[in-house]
């Protein structure tokens, strides 16, 4: 594994609801999502993910890219705040903590990582939720990769894309 990024997204393309992506998630996408974090060397999320989701503790180092002065996560005693574009970030983490990283941002990081060739591999779950907000075109994601495969667990729909 190299630069992996995971998303969950509703049916209709939406990454939170009520501001949260615990609200799109389902029980299968929540049990992969904790095992693939824990197999990581770095985390690195964006301001507004920090501010929105629980990140007190993470088991690996956390990464808070944001032009924001103050940690918004400061309770995790192994998070970090860079102000820097995320594919600074994903070049700077790999020399200082290693080539396994996880980017947990929201879908415009992860699409700006993506254009920018900077993500080797998207995890997207797609659940059956809808009504969200902080929309992406899920589908036209997955063409920007070579090889996708899905395979279903439950009502929920797993996308592996890698270049």
């Amino acid at each position: 594994m190299s630069t992996v990024a995971t998303l969950v997204v509703g049916q209709d393309g939406s990454a939170t609801k009520n501001a949260s992506s615990a609200n799109i998630t389902s029980k299968a996408d929540r049990t992969i999502f904790l095992d693939r974090r824990r197999a990581v060397d770095v985390i690195i999320i964006g301001g507004n993910t920090a501010r929105n989701e629980p990140y007190k503790r993470t088991p690996a180092p956390l990464i808070v890219c944001s032009r924001g002065t103050t940690n918004p996560v400061a309770e995790n005693p192994i998070a970090q705040l860079w102000n820097c574009s995320p594919s600074e970030a994903v070049d700077k983490a790999r020399k200082l903590f290693g080539e396994r990283i996880l980017i947990e941002g929201g879908p415009k990081m992860i699409t700006d990582l993506v254009n920018s060739g900077k993500i080797d591999q998207l995890e997207l779950s797609l659940t059956q939720v809808t009504g969200g907000e902080n929309i992406i075109d899920w589908r036209l994601l997955l063409t920007k990769f070579k090889n996708v495969e899905m395979k279903q667990i439950d009502d929920t729909y797993f996308y592996s894309a890698v270049n």
